[in-house]
C-alpha cells in the first residue's frame, strides 16, 4: 500500500522525515523482539506500510501474527523487554514532517500520545478504572495535555460523550464504569481517544467481545472518527467481515510479516497470497452448511431422521429467576419459554449478551436451579430435583465452555484435565489407567497423543478448545451443551473446530444445544434455530426458514448486523441495517 507523494520524502535530522502530502504515518522495516528465559523471540520482522490521511487501514491476521505488537509500536507502548529496529514516522494533522516515534522519550513521547495518536484497547473493562467516574477519566487526558479549567474540562467531556452516542451525557458524565453496558463502555474508551482530536486512532480488536448489533454501532463510530473528526483509523482484527465493513486499505500479516497489502476490493476480490485466500475461505457465511466427510474423503450422512427420535430435552413455560440483593428486585433471566431437543438433533440458540442463552444451557446441565415451569432433561424433571437424584445422570451430559483456558486446571496436564470426568464417574481408577483412552480421545479431536503431558498454557486457543471437546465427549454423552465454543477463536481455527464438531456429532449422534451470538456459525451446524431476546423466545424454526424468512424484527436486526466478508455486498447490507433501525423497532 503506497500513498502518492510530491516527490521523494526528504530525510530530516533527529529522527524526522518529510512524508508525502497524503501520508499520516509510515512504518519502515520495523522489527520487534522480546527477551524471554528461552532467549530472544522475534514478534515482527521487517514490517512496512503507510497510513494515508482520513483513511481506515485494517490490519488482519490470526493470533500471533504480530498485529497488536505493530500497533503498539506506533505509539511505543512496548515492555522494557522489547528490542526494536526500523522506524515509525508519525506526522501531525497539519504537519507533514514525520517524527520517528521509536526515538522519542520522556515528555516528547507523552505529548505524542494523545496529540498525534491514541489507542482503543480490546477490553474496556481493563482500561476503565472502577473507582473514578467516566468524566474524570476522560478529563485525565485533557489535564495531562494542559487543560486545567474545571468548567472547560466538564464541557468537553459532555461534548465528546454526546458525539460518541452516550445518552443523557450531562448526567451520565458522573456515572461509574459499572453503570454502563459493554458496548457503552467501548464507546467511552473511544471518547477517551477522540477527546484530544488526534490524527490517528489505533483500535485493537475493538469489537471482538461484542454482540453483532453493538459491533455494528462501534464500527459506525469509528467511521465517524474518519468522516467527522478527520482522523485516520488503524483497526486490528481477525474478522474479515469487519474489514469488509469499514476498511479502505488492508494489510494482511502472518507470522510477523506483511504478506499482502492493498485497497480493500483488491485484497477481497483478487488476493495474491495463499494465506489471504485461506483466511477468506475460512470465514463463515450464511447458507454455508458443513458437509461431513470421513478420513477417506467420503461424505457421511446421518442414519435416521432426528425428528423421529425421542426427546432429550423438553421445556414448558420454563422460568429462571435470579433473586435480588440489597433491596433490588428479582431478575427474570428466562421468562416462560417452550422448546424441545430431539436425540441426535443440533438446536442452535442465538441471542445477544443478557438474552438468557447461557442461563438456559446451565439449567439443562443441572448447574442452575429452575424457578418455574417444567424442564425435563433425559427424562428427569429439573424443577425441584435434588442433586443426589440427578448425579447419576450427569455422566450423560457434556459441557463445552466458551473459554477452555479458565475451565482447565492450569496445574494439571491435559491428560489429567481430560481424564477428570472419567475418574469422578468411576470409569477409571486413576489417570495412569485412563491414559490410553485419553490418547484415543485426543486423536479423535485431531490432537497428537504427545500433547497429553503438556499443560493448558502450552497449547494454542484452538488446541485448548479441541482438548475441551475431548473432555466433554470422554463419557460418550447423550446430550452436549456447547456455550459459545468458537467465539474466541481465529476464523481458520474456528472453521476446523466446527468441521470437527460436525463430524463427531454425525458419528456419535449426541443431542446438542449450540449456544452462540453468531448466526453464520449456527447456520453451518444447526437443524433448528431458536432466537432469544430478553429471556423470551422470539422466533423458533428450521434453520433455513429462520435465515431466509425471519419474521421477528429482532431476528432481522441480528441478521442485518452480521458483517458480510464482501465489501460491495456489505455496503448494501449496512444500508439495510440502518433502514431497519429506523423503520423496524425492537422492543
Amino acid at each position: 500500500m503506497s500513498a502518492k507523494s510530491m516527490g521523494a520524502p526528504a530525510e530530516g535530522a533527529g529522527g524526522t522525515k518529510r512524508l508525502g502530502d497524503d501520508e499520516l504515518a509510515r512504518i519502515e522495516d520495523l522489527s520487534v523482539s522480546f527477551m524471554t528465559d528461552a532467549g530472544s523471540i522475534r514478534a515482527i520482522d521487517g514490517v512496512g506500510f503507510t497510513i494515508p490521511r482520513r483513511t481506515v487501514v485494517g490490519v488482519v491476521g490470526e493470533s500471533g501474527s504480530g498485529k497488536s505488537v505493530t500497533a503498539r509500536s506506533i505509539i511505543k507502548l512496548l515492555p522494557e523487554t522489547a528490542a526494536t529496529s526500523g522506524a515509525v514516522y508519525l506526522a501531525g494533522r497539519e504537519d507533514g514532517t514525520g517524527v520517528d516515534v521509536l526515538s522519542l522519550t520522556g515528555e516528547d513521547l507523552r505529548r505524542m500520545r494523545g496529540d498525534r495518536a491514541a489507542m482503543v484497547f480490546q477490553e474496556p473493562g481493563a482500561v476503565l478504572n472502577p473507582v473514578f467516574t467516566i468524566g474524570w477519566q476522560i478529563a485525565e487526558g485533557l489535564r495531562a495535555h494542559g487543560v486545567t479549567d474545571r468548567r472547560e474540562l466538564r464541557r468537553r467531556c459532555i461534548e465528546i460523550l454526546r458525539k460518541v452516542g452516550i445518552p443523557d451525557p450531562e448526567t451520565r458524565v458522573d456515572y461509574y464504569p459499572h453503570q454502563f453496558s459493554g458496548g457503552q463502555k467501548q464507546r467511552i474508551v473511544i471518547a477517551m481517544a477522540l477527546v484530544l482530536n488526534p490524527g490517528l486512532i489505533l483500535a485493537d480488536e475493538p469489537t471482538t467481545a461484542l454482540d453483532v448489533t453493538v459491533q455494528a454501532e462501534i464500527l459506525d463510530l469509528l467511521r465517524l472518527a474518519r468522516d467527522e473528526f478527520g482522523a485516520s483509523v488503524l483497526i486490528i482484527t481477525h474478522n474479515m467481515g469487519v474489514i469488509a465493513d469499514i476498511a479502505d486499505q488492508v494489510v494482511v500479516m502472518y507470522r510477523g510479516r506483511v504478506v499482502e497489502q492493498g485497497d480493500v476490493e483488491q485484497v477481497f476480490y483478487h488476493p495474491r497470497d495463499e494465506y489471504t485466500k485461506r483466511l477468506l475461505a475460512a470465514v463463515p457465511r450464511i447458507g454455508q452448511r458443513i458437509v461431513v466427510h470421513d478420513e477417506q474423503g467420503r461424505r457421511i450422512e446421518r442414519g435416521d431422521d432426528w425428528r423421529d427420535r425421542p426427546l432429550a430435552v423438553s421445556a414448558r413455560d420454563l422460568t429462571i429467576t435470579y433473586p435480588g440483593h440489597l433491596m433490588q428486585p428479582d431478575f427474570v433471566a428466562v421468562d416462560g419459554v417452550d422448546f424441545d431437543i430431539h436425540q441426535g438433533e443440533v438446536l442452535g440458540l442465538v441471542g445477544e449478551s443478557g438474552s438468557g442463552k447461557s442461563t438456559t444451557g446451565r439449567a439443562i446441565a443441572g448447574l442452575q436451579r429452575v424457578s418455574g415451569g417444567s424442564l425435563k432433561v433425559l427424562g428427569v424433571e429439573m424443577n425441584g430435583v435434588r442433586e443426589k437424584d440427578f448425579r447419576p445422570h450427569r455422566a450423560r451430559i457434556g459441557f463445552v465452555f466458551q473459554d477452555p483456558g479458565s475451565s482447565f486446571d492450569p496445574l494439571m496436564t491435559i491428560a489429567q484435565n481430560v481424564a477428570e470426568p472419567l475418574i469422578v464417574h468411576g470409569r477409571y481408577p486413576s489417570v495412569q489407567e485412563a491414559r490410553k483412552y485419553v490418547g484415543d480421545l485426543l486423536e479423535m479431536v485431531q490432537l497428537p497423543r504427545a500433547y497429553m503431558d503438556r499443560f493448558p498454557h502450552e497449547l494454542s486457543g484452538g488446541q485448548r478448545q479441541r482438548a475441551s471437546l475431548a473432555r466433554a465427549l470422554a463419557l460418550r454423552p447423550d446430550l452436549l451443551i456447547a456455550d459459545e465454543p468458537t467465539s474466541a477463536l481465529d476464523v481458520s481455527v474456528q472453521a476446523k473446530v466446527l468441521q470437527l464438531f460436525a463430524r463427531l456429532q454425525t458419528e456419535i449422534g449426541f443431542a446438542c444445544l449450540f449456544i452462540t451470538h453468531d448466526l453464520a456459525v449456527v447456520d453451518m451446524l444447526a437443524d433448528r434455530i431458536m432466537v432469544m431476546h430478553h429471556g423470551r423466545i422470539v422466533e423458533h424454526g428450521d434453520a433455513s426458514q429462520i435465515m431466509e424468512h425471519p419474521s421477528d424484527p429482532y431476528t432481522r436486526r441480528l441478521l442485518a448486523s452480521l458483517p458480510v466478508p464482501d465489501p460491495r455486498e456489505q455496503r448494501v447490507h449496512r444500508e439495510r441495517l440502518h433502514e431497519l433501525m429506523a423503520t423496524d423497532p425492537v422492543s
